[in-house]
């Protein structure tokens, strides 16, 4: 069976070869690469080295080196076709299958890499031409010097459907089709795709040209200012970066990857002296592209205009990294100034104005956070709800199950911060304008007739037994009722700042809700994280056999309770604190707070009522049964 080189350099691009290698051989990091004690021979210091940029291995004491392939057939046993067999499955490709042409199209499609040679040379060679003269000038004006054309290989397709065709007729007509030089219609002459365009050429890691980018040189409507080859045996835009072969090796240095959008972006960049900087083919970085600069880089700076299709950008990679991020992996990003896109920026403030801007970048978490708050205003009720929505929904795409849980806590505690600021207690003077006075009119010259025992009251009031309490028996309820953990993350994950005892509680519930569930309320391991649950307990939430939904409405309310009762207590020592410097207006307060947490208790106790009167009932139930039994029982 013939395999195509093409074929066999997509295979080892998909595999990333230290993850192939440590499923048998533990790696440690070293730099942008990894070592380890060698496989091959014995030895007690590490000289086996794995880069994964290179796409090969290799040992300075007994020089064993190869690839993915090597790899499989060494430590494995396999041969050959087998170990591509299993790599291919591994990389969601499938084997050519076997036919006897197929060497004789291997050869045609080899042959594709000298059509493509030979093309770069023409639109080189067309740049230079007195046929070029307006591209060099719109090059000019782009302000791209002689260096950055020639380093590039910038050229120009004349508008003529039939140049590139003559040019290339040394080739068969049907090489230029399967290139993409060449669009074919039925009953019609195959004419040349690009046509009155500056052209680009796009390269592979071994800088073989694989495809060409057009852009126009005005703007015209109905026409596509930029224009890339077609997917065609050489060329996959989604698995392509334009510049990999040079950033490459720049980000090895800098132990950075940048991603712009496009690639007079990352010429920009490059003519001011930032090597490393790659961009997608004009669409949405594709997983397999985030898996290309994970290979560079672990945490890839996406550099995107500061405009609404530049954040539309920024999130649409993020939604695609997602799913793929693991411990140590990510994306950071860049927006630059409103308007601006890098050459811009450059030409403004300089390589300085540049590297300020790259120096800062945002997280995945922070754009994440940031776009949705700031996708539309919270307004009601309904928008905070669907802003929750909208974040829970972006942590339910990352697969892996620690990152998802810091993602869901991260997220769900700003949100609760942003959507649920404290609340600011009425002042003294509030209650001044009001008219309000308290149990006499206000007289600072009058006697005082507050009584004696108020202060005592509202210090014995800030106490935490009855918060101990009632926390104890919320987090043991959510235990118990394990799918309402997320519904109450954000208000548990407020209420927990600042008291270690209760943040402890409340992240071991929100890393263990699947389990939870999962168990069906049987016990799991940690538990005992939780404070024991309250004896004697009022809350429905707590019983066993209880309605479930009737369970949770009350599990829900005991929530807001207990959030609000912190904030209840402080405005109560505040007041307390007051009493000596201004007794009528902490008096005041004073009434209204112990109003409101009157009524607290009250709704506590209306639930404790409820619980007894519903044992009640089931008593009288079964003391009826019985009877009933045992009438029939006399009949």
């Amino acid at each position: 069976m013939a395999l195509s080189p093409q074929w066999l350099d997509e295979l080892k691009s998909r595999i990333t070869l230290s993850t192939l290698i440590q499923r048998t051989v533990k790696l440690q990091r070293a730099g942008r690469e990894w070592k380890a004690c060698c496989p091959f021979h014995s030895e007690n210091t590490p000289s086996f080295y794995v880069n994964d940029q290179k796409g090969f291995y290799h040992c300075f004491g007994c020089q064993q080196h190869g690839g993915a392939i090597d790899w499989m057939m060494e430590q494995h046993g396999l041969p050959f076709m087998d170990a591509v067999k299993e790599l291919a499955s591994e990389a969601g490709m499938e084997v050519p299958a076997p036919d006897p042409r197929a060497a004789q199209r291997a050869e045609q499609r080899a042959t594709l890499h000298d059509v493509m040679a030979a093309a770069q040379d023409w639109f080189v060679a067309q740049l230079a031409s007195p046929a070029g003269q307006q591209a060099r000038a719109y090059l000019e004006r782009r302000g791209l010097n002689e260096h950055t054309i020639r380093r590039f290989g910038f050229g120009w397709a004349p508008d003529d459907k039939q140049a590139i065709k003559k040019a290339l007729e040394k080739f068969d007509e049907r090489l230029l089709i399967e290139a993409g030089l060449l669009i074919e219609v039925e009953d019609k002459v195959p004419y040349s795709r690009f046509r009155g365009r500056v052209m680009l050429p796009i390269q592979d890691a071994r800088e073989r040209v694989i495809a060409f980018g057009g852009r126009i040189l005005a703007d015209r409507e109905g026409v596509a200012k930029y224009l890339n080859s077609p997917d065609t045996p050489l060329f996959d835009k989604g698995r392509t970066l334009y510049n990999l072969h040079r950033a490459a090796a720049a980000s090895r240095k800098t132990e950075r990857v940048i991603v712009a959008e496009g690639y007079m972006d990352v010429i920009a960049l490059a003519a001011a002296g930032i090597e490393d900087a790659v961009a997608p083919m004009g669409t949405a970085l594709t997983e397999q592209q985030i898996e290309l600069l994970w290979r560079m880089a672990d945490k890839p700076v996406l550099c995107f205009d500061g405009d609404k299709a530049g954040t539309r950008a920024a999130m649409r990679a993020a939604e695609r990294a997602l799913p793929l991020l693991r411990p140590g992996h990510s994306l950071r990003v860049v927006q630059l100034p409103t308007g601006l896109d890098p050459d811009d920026l450059i030409k403004r403030d300089g390589r300085k104005g540049m590297d300020k801007v790259l120096e800062e970048p945002k997280s995945l978490l922070d754009l994440v956070w940031e776009h949705e708050r700031d996708a539309s205003p919270l307004a009601s009720p309904e928008d905070k709800a669907g802003l929750k929505a909208r974040l829970i929904e972006h942590t339910e795409a990352i697969q892996h199950p620690d990152i998802r849980s810091l993602y869901r806590r991260e997220l769900l505690e700003r949100y609760g911060a942003f959507a649920y600021p404290p609340r600011e207690f009425q002042k003294r003077g509030d209650f001044q304008k009001s008219g309000f006075r308290g149990n006499r009119p206000f007289d600072r010259n009058a006697p005082q007739r507050t009584p004696p025992d108020v202060a005592q009251r509202l210090r014995k009031a800030t106490t935490g037994a009855f918060r101990d309490m009632l926390t104890a028996a919320v987090l043991n309820g959510l235990a118990r009722h394990p799918g309402e953990i997320h519904r109450h993350a954000d208000a548990l994950l407020g209420l927990s700042r600042g008291d270690a005892k209760l943040a402890h509680a409340v992240n071991f519930l929100l890393d263990h809700a699947q389990e939870l569930e999962a168990s069906a309320n049987s016990p799991i391991s940690g538990q005992d994280n939780l404070p024991p649950a309250p004896d004697n307990t009022r809350f429905s939430f707590l019983m066993e056999g209880h309605d479930p939904d009737e369970a949770r409405e009350d599990l829900a309310e005991a929530v807001a309770l207990l959030v609000e009762r912190p904030a209840l207590e402080a405005a109560i020592a505040e007041a307390t604190r007051r009493f000596d410097t201004d007794p009528e207006g902490a008096f005041a307060e004073q009434q209204r707070l112990r109003k409101r947490k009157l009524e607290i208790d009250s709704r506590l106790g209306q639930m404790a009522r409820k619980r007894a009167a519903s044992e009640a009932l089931d008593k009288d139930d079964v003391a009826a049964s019985e009877t009933t039994a045992a009438e029939q029982e006399t009949d």
